[in-house]
């Protein structure tokens, strides 16, 4: 076993060829503790150099709706009427901050995924009514 810091690129493509090589060790043994301590360090590397960007809310939301096989309709409860549920999934309003608390606890969609920035299309788009609570 000869572990060592990943740093670079090349350290990092060299612990995911060795990982690929150790891949199914089975636990307990000399192979598998190696696999797991370089996941350890690749992943460390990764979060580090590699890392994905959260979702935008829109991208989550329709996220869940692909995992769980709902329609435009299935949002209205969480959003509102028809158009208002497509008017938040075509990006021409924003979300207030009853329908994050209803996506939140209705869908489990996490409320710091649904609060981020997201861009209105147009500057014609139609904006929160007066009055009420609009995350910007």
């Amino acid at each position: 076993m000869n572990i060592r810091p990943v740093k670079t690129e090349a350290d990092y493509d060299a612990a995911l060829a060795r990982i690929k090589e150790l891949w199914g060790a089975e636990s307990g043994t000399q192979d598998g503790d190696e696999l797991d301590m370089l996941l350890v360090l690749v992943g460390a590397y990764e979060d580090e150099h590699h890392s994905v960007p959260p979702p935008s809310p829109i991208e989550a939301i329709r996220f869940v709706m692909e995992q769980k096989s709902l329609k435009n309709s299935d949002l209205i409860p969480y959003l509102g009427s028809r158009p208002r549920v497509s008017e938040i999934l075509n990006g021409k309003r924003r979300l207030t901050l009853k329908m994050i608390r209803s996506l939140n606890s209705g869908l489990g969609i996490p409320a710091e995924i649904l609060i981020r920035d997201h861009s209105i299309i147009s500057s014609d788009a139609v904006s929160a009514p007066k009055g009420s609570e609009s995350i910007q």
